[in-house]
C-alpha cells in the first residue's frame, strides 16, 4: 500500500456506484469470490467459509477542486465515522434487514443506502490524501 503523496481539498460531486461494501481478503484486501459456502481470493489464494468473510468499505466519488474534476476511490476503515459502523456491521445490518423484511429484491435497500450516502457526501468539502 502506498503512502500519501499529497493532500487535495475538494468537494464531492457525485457517487460513482452503489456498492459501498465488498467482501475483502484479510491478507491482501482484494475482492473475494463468494460461493454459497466458501470464499476464495484470486490474488493470494486465501480461502475460508463464506460466513467468515470480512467486509471493507469502497466509496467511489467524482470530486472537484477549484480547477479540475477527479475520480477517486476511498477504501477501508477511514469511512467508519461517516457510516457510523464498520463495513462488516453494515453488511450484517443490510442482510438482517432484508431477511427480517422478507425482501427478495434488495433494490429498495440499496436505493435508501445510496440516498443516505449522497446526503452525507454530495456538496461537502473533504481533504483527500492522494
Amino acid at each position: 500500500m502506498s503512502s500519501v503523496q499529497g493532500l487535495l481539498a475538494a468537494s464531492a460531486i457525485s457517487i460513482q456506484n452503489s456498492c459501498f461494501v465488498y467482501p475483502a481478503c484479510q491478507n491482501c484486501f482484494s475482492r473475494l469470490i463468494l460461493g454459497s459456502r466458501r470464499f476464495s481470493c484470486l490474488k493470494c489464494g486465501c480461502t475460508g467459509e463464506a460466513k467468515d468473510a470480512s467486509y471493507r468499505y469502497r466509496l467511489s466519488l467524482k470530486i472537484a477542486d477549484t480547477n479540475d474534476l477527479f475520480d477517486i476511490t476511498v477504501f477501508g476503515s477511514c469511512l467508519d465515522p461517516f457510516f457510523g459502523v464498520t463495513a462488516e456491521n453494515l453488511q450484517r445490518y443490510i442482510q438482517d434487514f432484508n431477511q427480517l423484511s422478507g425482501e427478495t429484491n434488495t433494490e429498495s435497500t440499496t436505493r435508501a443506502l445510496v440516498q443516505a450516502v449522497e446526503t452525507c457526501f454530495i456538496g461537502k468539502k473533504f481533504i483527500f490524501g492522494v
